[in-house]
């Protein structure tokens, strides 16, 4: 619920200012890319580049395009993260699936590597939906990984960022510290699926380097910030600001002009009131 002190921010007002580099999504006005980064370039200091491959079509910049991305770069002090494609599997039982997965994201790697993305998102899909990813798990478990030893000869393993998904996120997580991976933490993946949000945080924030931060509503996730409970959103702000060794993104994954500029003014509140 929208509070007072909630109200009133400058939507321009916390960027280069937060304890970690706030970001939001390539998708937030109804135009292409180009158009969302220069209505963002202001607004945060990182741009999630939200890509996708499905049924022939294909939203990958141009290199012209990525020729402008890097000049806004330049002139506003942004990075950006590539979110690779949801609908690409690394871990299908099938081997030509997997291995139009690994080649989709190298090229989407050669195409994007001029901007120097701070992370590349990865989902490790599962071969179904919920809390068990597929029948044979040490099947699926082997074929991520030996997916992902082929982009790590691409990309800097700590860049390849893997996301928690439905299922526990433990089923995973020895591909990424074997690897040397970073971590995407989803705020909003956690809680609509009835997670313990501090104790992901406990086991893996010291090798987190992008928060996907959005809020539920009516069991919908990628809503305003300010629709997660506020002792929730205030604890987990207080984690991310203390010192550490790892420089993060928060992306504000939501993708509405008018919820960005809610979620703002929420995190507006919260530094008001830290610095009080």
């Amino acid at each position: 619920m929208r509070t007072e002190d909630d109200r009133g921010a400058d939507p321009a007002a916390l960027k280069g200012r937060l304890p970690f580099r706030l970001g939001t999504t390539s998708y937030v006005i109804p135009d292409e890319i180009l158009p969302n980064v220069r209505f963002l370039a202001a607004r945060v200091d990182d741009i999630e580049i939200v890509l996708f491959e499905s049924g022939g079509l294909s939203n990958l910049p141009s290199a012209a395009t990525v020729g402008a991305l890097k000049g806004l770069a330049r002139e506003h002090a942004l990075t950006y993260t590539i979110h690779l494609p949801i609908d690409i599997h690394t871990g299908h039982a099938d081997l030509g699936e997997r291995r139009r997965a690994v080649e989709a994201c190298r090229r989407i790697a050669a195409r994007m590597a001029p901007l120097e993305p701070f992370a590349y998102i990865l989902h490790l899909a599962g071969d179904r939906r919920g809390a068990s990813p597929a029948e044979d798990l040490a099947r699926w478990q082997a074929q991520h990984r030996d997916s992902i030893q082929t982009l790590l000869g691409d990309l800097p393993p700590r860049r390849l960022c893997i996301e928690n998904l439905e299922y526990p996120f433990e089923l995973v997580a020895g591909i990424v510290a074997d690897l040397g991976l970073g971590v995407c933490t989803d705020i909003g993946h956690l809680v609509i699926g009835g997670r313990d949000v501090s104790g992901h945080l406990d086991r893996y924030l010291a090798v987190t380097r992008v928060v996907h931060l959005h809020g539920v509503q009516d069991g919908v996730d990628h809503r305003a910030a300010d629709r997660l409970e506020r002792g929730l959103i205030e604890a987990l702000l207080d984690r991310l600001a203390a010192p550490g060794p790892t420089e993060r993104v928060v992306t504000l994954e939501i993708f509405d002009a008018e919820d960005l500029q809610a979620s703002i003014r929420r995190l507006a509140a919260w530094r008001i009131r830290r610095q009080a």
